[in-house]
């Protein structure tokens, strides 16, 4: 799961939690909303955690060019 995936998933449990106003019976949405909310913030705070692990994007763009004389 992406950084964006997380986003999304922390948007739409914002939503879900506290911008809808509507009663169910045998499911609360409120509840999903805030199961929602949290998944988002773990991915999003792996997503972090691993991205620094890995130096980031362009990491491979900033390899060094030998140039052998030999020949």
């Amino acid at each position: 799961m992406g950084l964006g995936v997380s986003l999304i998933l922390i948007a739409a449990g914002a939503i879900m939690a506290w911008a809808v106003h509507v009663s169910t019976t045998g499911f609360n949405i409120h509840t999903v909303g805030y199961i929602l909310l949290v998944v988002g913030i773990i991915g999003a705070l792996l997503s972090l955690i691993f991205w620094s692990n890995w130096a980031g994007p362009g990491y491979f763009l900033r390899r060094e060019r030998v140039v052998d004389d030999r020949y």
